[in-house]
């Protein structure tokens, strides 16, 4: 156990915490939490519930990090939160637990999420997306990997967020965003593609080309959800990574697209 450990921190007997790890004054660790290795939980956060974490985690001052699910549906029983490798949690964020006994939320890694942030029960949320401040996802969203979200927008239950999608800021999602496109507004519409993440992040013209094609043919050539996936279909693109991502998130959405 680190020997990094203000003493007015409160850590519970049980807890685990790996090598290296740092606890800042006022600090909570709950009984059933393990922290990994290279841990920093500053002055006042709370890590708590059935929490496990992985390596070189950052938790900011009254970040609350495994609290108790808001589902009225809760029952009782020991649902947790797994949290990957060099997340950071910046001041004032929540994340909760799973709803039902051994369930859990899961956060992958390498995650930055602003002050006031929040993500609630049940979600799957991936790696190297960054929330801006107040952004909230509520219970059981889906969030792949390398998707952005904009400040004080809000997350319906059950809608997912695409590979390398963005939401503007305030936006309000009450339907899926496919993979490489922009939302925004109240209620959010896709607006255009991810061009500037597309470009940060290296791929190719021909593959930004390709998302340009599939935003068209799903928002500006009139066709519904069926005729625009058999469009895609028997396209070209269909033989293309970022199209066979798209087509694979629409046949999975439940609630449609924004």
């Amino acid at each position: 156990m680190s020997e990094n450990i203000h003493a007015t921190a409160i850590i519970e007997e049980g807890a685990q915490l790996g090598k290296n790890t740092s606890i800042g004054a006022y600090a909570y660790i709950g009984k059933d939490v393990s922290l990994g290795e290279n841990s920093i939980v500053h002055h006042h956060a709370i890590v708590d519930g059935n929490t496990t974490t992985g390596s070189d985690n950052e938790f900011h001052p009254y970040s609350y990090i495994g609290g108790k699910t808001q589902d009225t549906k809760f029952t009782g029983g020991n649902p947790g939160l797994i949290i990957g490798d060099k997340n950071i949690f910046r001041e004032f964020s929540t994340v909760h637990c799973a709803t039902n006994d051994k369930e859990v939320t899961t956060i992958g890694s390498e995650n930055l999420f602003l002050s006031y942030t929040h993500i609630a029960h049940d979600c799957i949320v991936g790696n190297h997306i960054i929330m801006s401040n107040n952004a909230t996802l509520a219970g059981h969203v889906e969030v792949e990997d390398h998707v952005s979200i904009g400040g004080f927008t809000a997350i319906h239950q059950f809608c997912r967020l695409g590979y390398f999608s963005f939401l503007g800021g305030c936006a309000k999602v009450v339907q899926d965003i496919p993979p490489y496109m922009i939302g925004d507004g109240n209620p959010a519409e896709v607006k255009s593609i991810n061009k500037v993440g597309m470009q940060r992040n290296n791929f190719t013209e021909d593959d930004i080309n390709n998302a340009r094609k599939i935003f068209k043919i799903l928002y500006r050539e009139g066709y519904n959800r069926t005729q625009a996936l058999e469009k895609l279909n028997e396209s070209d693109l269909a033989n293309f990574k970022v199209a066979k991502q798209v087509i694979d998130f629409i046949n999975r959405s439940d609630r449609g697209l924004a």
